[in-house]
């Protein structure tokens, strides 16, 4: 009986599509091609890079295909970590814009748009960046903030 060769997760390597890396699966050990890996398990191999930060690949070569499989296999884990480097249709532009932008520089149309254009569906806002979003618009045009978000920045 042979077993395959193992190819133990190297935390000072950056990966390429091409390289092999051994994972634990619920069948046992597996390995596979990273360009294999990305498309089989993106969201594992996502939260090696982002969250553990064990694993180190190629931003050209394998970053950003893993986003688009990403976006593919989980769409809400996707926006939810993307939050907003999303790229949204905003009011105004002819294309669609990262969410940042109009959240940064224009919070009480962002806020018309998110909130009450009942479009929170398209990005995700950490609890954090609600309080911020909130605290702003409360400021700029109190009458325009809902009940329900001021109680929240009362909390």
């Amino acid at each position: 009986m042979t077993t395959e060769p193992q190819y133990p997760l190297d935390p000072g390597k950056v990966y390429m599509s091409m390289d092999e890396l051994t994972l634990d699966t619920d069948e046992g050990p597996r390995t596979l091609k990273m360009g294999y890996w990305i498309s089989e398990d993106p969201i594992r191999i996502h939260k090696l890079i982002v969250k553990e930060k064990v694993l180190k690949v190629d931003e050209m070569e394998l970053l950003r295909p893993l986003e688009s499989k990403l976006r593919k296999a989980d769409p809400d884990y996707y926006k939810r970590w993307a939050g907003l480097k999303l790229v949204i249709d905003y009011p105004g532009y002819s294309s669609g814009i990262v969410a940042s932008i109009p959240f940064e520089n224009d919070p009480l149309g962002f806020y018309k748009w998110w909130r009450k254009g009942a479009h929170e569906d398209k990005v995700y806002l950490s609890l954090g960046r609600q309080i911020q979003l909130f605290q702003k618009v409360s400021m700029m045009d109190p009458k325009l903030i809902l009940k329900k978000d001021l109680e929240l920045l009362k909390r």
